[in-house]
């Protein structure tokens, strides 16, 4: 990648992205439902093992969901992620820690619903982290989309960023020039993932770069948060009035301008679309100004806490994953 020298990596992980893929991917060891379940913790250690193996980062930060469905969101898209919302919680109040079940919401918090034997192992990550001496940052009122997107901004030009997710939103942050890239994790896990740079956005959706991916995802929409999207305007299309038009702002001047190359079916679908056209970028865009706090992404040089880190070894049957993670780092 052109057009600047790094003087270190950063890992930016979407911790929920991974601690759902070890809950689902890390068989329950247990012998009796009475021991705690622990499959996540210890799929997400090893994970973080790999990682910082494989891409020997200089500075790393495990990005939290203090607010997996943020009001801001919310109040421009009601049906975001609305689906995933659990039994009985209200959809007009704050969210919570992504996974983290009913029992561990804050009171009056929106939970997603999630399988009861992630929630409890939650804050044992959180504990985990803290132990070994690796950041952990979370902004209340924000996702960890918008965490991981204001760090790749402050970082980008110092660190090359490595941003590590199955979530394809996080695509808008992929710059060669600044050298963001994604590890996108969704098909091979963090062993064999797909290496998300401006190359791959061309080749597998026709857009050029991160900015022209978030419109792409306007215009396309995805269920899966639920966002509608143009209705009949799909991945095709999309990318096609991108490569015409140059951004999302050049389609919507075009069809207020009657631009002939707009016309027929298309145009009237996209005249359908301007009220969901209109809040939806605050929704997509993640909030690359949210208020981080004040942090040390470096990694370790010791364990920050060897009681609490012996403890937990011991509470939860994580010896083997601390060792590898410290291995890892160096402090083994």
């Amino acid at each position: 990648m052109a057009g600047m020298t790094a003087d270190g990596r950063l890992l930016l992980l979407d911790s929920a992205s991974l601690y759902f893929r070890a809950f689902y991917g890390v068989p329950d060891q247990r012998e009796t439902p009475a021991e705690p379940p622990t499959n996540a913790v210890r799929g997400f250690l090893d994970m973080l093992s790999t990682l910082i193996d494989r891409h020997r980062p200089t500075h790393l930060a495990a990005c939290w969901d203090n607010d997996w469905r943020p009001q801001f969101r919310v109040q421009a898209i009601p049906t975001y992620k609305s689906h995933r919302l659990a039994p009985g919680s209200d959809p007009n109040a704050p969210g919570g820690v992504a996974g983290a079940g009913a029992g561990s919401a804050a009171p009056g918090a929106t939970t997603e619903e999630a399988p009861d034997d992630l929630a409890p192992q939650v804050p044992v990550i959180g504990d985990a982290l803290r132990a070994v001496g690796l950041a952990r940052i979370g902004v209340d009122g924000y996702e960890a989309d918008d965490v991981i997107g204001a760090l790749a901004d402050r970082y980008a030009g110092r660190l090359a960023i490595d941003v590590v997710t199955g979530d394809r939103d996080l695509f808008q942050l992929v710059d060669d020039t600044r050298q963001v890239r994604v590890v996108y994790t969704a098909r091979g896990g963090v062993r064999d993932p797909d290496l998300v740079d401006q190359a791959y956005l061309a080749q597998r959706y026709g857009v050029p770069d991160g900015a022209a991916y978030a419109d792409f995802a306007v215009l396309r929409g995805d269920p899966s948060d639920g966002l509608p999207g143009v209705a009949g305007i799909g991945e095709k299309s999309a990318a096609a009035l991108l490569v015409t038009f140059g951004s999302l702002a050049g389609i919507r001047a075009a069809v207020d301008g009657g631009d002939p190359r707009i016309k027929g079916a298309q145009r009237t679908r996209l005249e359908a679309g301007t009220a969901y056209l209109d809040v939806a970028p605050r929704v997509v865009h993640v909030a690359t100004d949210a208020p981080l706090p004040e942090h040390d992404l470096r990694l370790p040089t010791a364990v920050a806490d060897p009681v609490l880190l012996s403890r937990l070894a011991v509470d939860y049957g994580l010896t083997n994953p601390f060792n590898r993670l410290l291995g890892a780092l160096g402090l083994g």
